[in-house]
């Protein structure tokens, strides 16, 4: 939190999420240009979308506890799974 370029990317990812929620049905082409800019422009190694995905999974099962059942935690990875999927496929 003390690297403010670093907030404000985590805060764009958030969003980021958030329009994915908002567009679950079409994932893939309302990242399609997150997914070119990543690659072409930004360079960023894909399997960092993946690790990221892996993070955050661990930070809402520890803000979320008990609340944070097998069937939430299954849908939750799904739902990142295609996320990362999206983001990665300029890549592929």
């Amino acid at each position: 939190m003390s690297n403010a370029k670093v907030a404000q990317h985590g805060v764009t990812v958030i969003k980021g999420l958030e329009k994915a929620v908002q567009n679950m049905d079409d994932i893939k082409n309302t990242y399609a240009a997150l997914s070119v800019l990543h690659s072409e422009k930004l360079h960023v190694d894909p399997d960092n979308f993946r690790l990221l995905g892996d993070c955050l999974t661990v930070v809402v099962a520890a803000k979320m506890g008990s609340a944070f059942t097998p069937e939430i935690q299954a849908a939750w990875q799904k739902f990142l799974s295609v996320v990362v999927s999206a983001l990665g496929k300029q890549y592929h």
